[in-house]
């Protein structure tokens, strides 16, 4: 694959590029507003061969990359967070034109426990529920996208369920609540915890990721699945398969 690394001088964008070239494949343009030798400042200013765009740069930009690609007519991976509801709307809109794939975590690993946690919010109807995630101390937006993809996936069987952002007063914790707490310590990469409990027992569902790497291999394989693809918004549930 040609493919263009937006937002190429950030932790992820350098993760991509580098796995790009490991796995074999063409960096068509590394892009970064900071520019520098072998990296344009802006999307528009590469107008080269491409078979898809990784956007790994700051949600802010999403207007530029989704107007690039509809313009070009390339697929797109989204996948950074922090989005706005207009923003992500852009996204939405984007995708009627192109392939778009959109995930708050590029880890399958993560895929895999928003299954589960899905699966176990069914099965366990009337337990309490509650989200803890760890990121670094450099991370702007709490609670992680990653974190409400996983509250999500418990209100899609839940659909009464009430986001709760960390707690504090004096009242008694509702049926519904879904608690979601947020830590920023250290150097953190990544950690999201689910936890089932009921009077009798209790569930913990955890990711840890231990490297960037994996989200860099998971936005490549999203990529390869990606091109090919009608327009459309494809998620990890999209990849993963029934």
């Amino acid at each position: 694959m040609n493919i263009i690394v937006n937002g190429a001088l950030g932790r992820m964008g350098q993760e991509v590029c580098r796995l790009v070239q490991e796995e074999g494949h063409t960096l068509a343009a590394a892009v970064d507003p900071a520019g520098g030798a072998g990296c344009y400042a802006h999307l528009a200013d590469y107008t080269g061969p491409a078979d898809v765009v990784i956007d790994f740069s700051n949600h802010a930009g999403a207007v530029e990359v989704v107007d690039y690609c509809v313009h070009r007519g390339l697929p797109l991976v989204a996948a950074t967070t922090g989005y706005t509801p207009e923003e992500f709307q852009k996204i939405e809109d984007g995708a009627k034109s192109v392939p778009v794939f959109q995930s708050y975590n590029m880890s399958i690993g993560v895929a895999l426990l928003a299954r589960l946690v899905g699966q176990a919010a069914a099965i366990f109807g009337g337990c309490d529920v509650e989200i803890v995630e760890a990121h670094h101390n450099r991370k702007a937006d709490a609670p992680s996208g990653t974190a409400l993809l996983l509250a999500d996936a418990v209100k899609a069987k839940r659909p009464d369920a009430a986001y709760v952002f960390g707690r504090a007063g004096h009242h008694k914790r509702q049926p519904n609540e879904i608690g979601i707490h947020a830590l920023r310590m250290g150097n953190v990469v990544g950690e999201h915890e689910v936890i089932f409990a009921t009077d009798s027992q209790t569930i913990t569902l955890k990711h840890q990721a231990h490297d960037r790497a994996l989200f860099a291999e998971g936005a490549l394989t999203a990529a390869d699945f990606l091109v090919g693809q009608p327009a459309g918004l494809y998620h990890m549930d999209d990849l993963l398969g029934p």
